[in-house]
């Protein structure tokens, strides 16, 4: 197996997660929160989505499937199209409001692109600087494990969120 065969196989298990999570439920459960406060299935996809989207565009130097395929349109939300999520508050939270379908076709275009990516990713690449804002500098190993890591721990926190409602019914 090489990096990029890792790589993509991380990247599927995130993939099948989301779908799991969102077949089935309309927008009111995709909106639906287990707190006032709480994230929502509909914002914790979306915002991995662009999170994935926004960070392998940057190290694949390209534009992002957000604003190239016009999702960024198509989900019609009251932010700035740079805008991922990160640092939103609960009100903001609330905004994602958007179907099932619409969530899973933009994770399914970023997917296929990310996998475009991955599968050229070779050893050699791994070492890369990517980003020099942080101390020490991060390669491109790290940035795309953190991509992973993040994708998995917020398609978790949906799945529980699932699981939560389905209790409540």
């Amino acid at each position: 197996m090489t990096s990029a065969d890792l790589l993509a196989d991380g990247f599927d298990r995130i993939h099948g997660l989301v779908h799991s999570v969102v077949d089935g439920l309309d927008t009111d459960e995709l909106a639906a929160r287990v707190d006032p406060a709480a994230n929502t299935i509909a914002w914790l996809v979306w915002h991995l989505t662009r999170i994935q989207d926004d960070h392998v565009a940057a190290v694949a130097g390209t534009e992002q499937v957000w604003t190239a395929d016009g999702w960024v349109e198509r989900f019609g939300l009251p932010f700035d199209p740079a805008d991922h999520g990160y640092g939103h508050d609960a009100d903001q939270v609330g905004r994602v409001r958007v179907a099932g379908e619409l969530l899973t076709g933009y994770h399914d275009a970023v997917h296929r692109r990310t996998l475009d990516y991955v599968r050229t990713v070779t050893d050699a690449d791994l070492p890369r600087v990517v980003d020099t804002s942080w101390d020490p500098p991060v390669t491109l190993a790290v940035r795309l494990v953190s991509v992973l890591s993040d994708d998995l721990q917020h398609a978790g926190q949906a799945a529980f969120v699932r699981g939560m409602l389905e209790r409540r019914a």
